[in-house]
């Protein structure tokens, strides 16, 4: 049989609407729902299946709200990140078999980092986990001092008290993408960074240590940019316009790789034979076929796992860390290739 809603169209169905379509009593349907004894197995089946039929679910958030508990982990993200999209897939992934829900809200043109964190605490979050905030260290704090704090793919310096860490080793991976680019015989080797981004001091730092291992530091140039295409975009015009562009390019993340990629397209620079090019994250976007970027890949699913295991942790009382570092790994795809002219 079909569902069918009783009541006004479009209401959502009530455990009376249940009640009367099993015909028995509302209490009856309340102790089927919660699964408590007190119901004959033949009752609880008719009760069920009318559920069913007329498309009724259980209100779990109002329930938990009854109990005191929500249940719920606050996620704050970028609308503009791609690598957010692969860090929330991740955190699904592990929060719901734990028995907790999502609240997502996202930081975007005109909603700010505390627009965003006020609305989760407005849905009665238990703990935030915050991708890549960048509100001070002493808003942090405050959050902190009401509920668990996991900041994801942020390093935190000096640590602030109260707040969960989990990053990558984003001096580590910048380091990596050099060595492979010096490896294929790049000596002119340009940053194209992330400005005060997340993670970009640290990129910063990897990228001038790894070519002053290799003695090219007086070879150095960081080009300021940001997170985003245009970011990149506009880097890579500037490049074009002072001559003959570098060897290779590493880009602070996979999108800012993209608006470069972009440029060198549309200017006639082939990629890899003329420019190499890096980029950050391994999001899907570099993943895409017509792109395939080489990238320093960010582990988001053990980044997710660790961010929701730290959250309940604290909320059950537990010691934490403090800070917890991942390691990225190199994934060479089709934008890199020995120099044209081996320089």
């Amino acid at each position: 049989m079909p569902p069918t809603t009783p009541g006004p169209r479009g209401r959502r169905p009530t455990l009376a609407d249940v009640a009367a379509r099993a015909e028995v009593s509302t209490a009856l349907v309340s102790i089927v729902m919660r699964g408590a004894k007190g119901a004959g197995e033949a009752t609880r089946e008719r009760v069920l299946r009318a559920a069913r039929e007329i498309g009724y679910r259980p209100d779990t958030r109002a329930r938990l709200l009854r109990s005191h508990r929500s249940r719920l982990l606050g996620v704050q993200f970028g609308l503009q990140q791609p690598f957010h999209a692969d860090l929330v897939e991740g955190l699904y992934a592990v929060a719901e078999p734990a028995g907790y829900q999502l609240a997502l809200s996202a930081v975007a043109a005109g909603r700010g980092e505390e627009r965003a964190a006020q609305s989760l605490l407005d849905d009665r979050c238990e703990a935030l986990i915050l991708l890549g905030p960048q509100a001070p260290a002493a808003r942090l704090a405050e959050l902190s001092a009401g509920l668990p704090v996991v900041s994801v793919a942020r390093r935190l310096r000096p640590a602030v008290a109260g707040v969960e860490v989990v990053r990558t080793a984003d001096d580590e991976g910048a380091r990596r993408a050099v060595d492979h680019l010096v490896g294929l015989g790049h000596r002119d080797i340009v940053h194209v960074d992330g400005g005060r981004a997340p993670g970009a001091a640290d990129r910063r730092r990897g990228y001038r240590t790894a070519l002053r291992r290799h003695g090219l530091a007086e070879r150095a140039r960081v080009v300021a940019a940001g997170t985003g295409e245009e970011d990149g975009a506009r880097a890579a015009r500037g490049l074009l316009a002072d001559g003959p562009p570098p060897t290779a390019v590493l880009a602070f993340n996979d999108d800012c790789a993209s608006g470069i990629l972009d440029v060198l397209l549309r200017a006639g620079v082939r990629v890899p034979d003329e420019v190499s090019v890096v980029g950050f994250d391994d999001s899907r976007l570099a993943r895409l076929a017509h792109i395939d970027l080489t990238t320093v890949a960010q582990d988001a699913a053990r980044l997710a796992d660790l961010a929701v295991g730290r959250a309940i942790a604290r909320l059950e009382g537990e010691e934490t860390p403090g800070e917890t570092v991942v390691a990225p790994r190199l994934v060479v795809r089709g934008t890199t290739a020995p120099p044209r002219d081996g320089s």
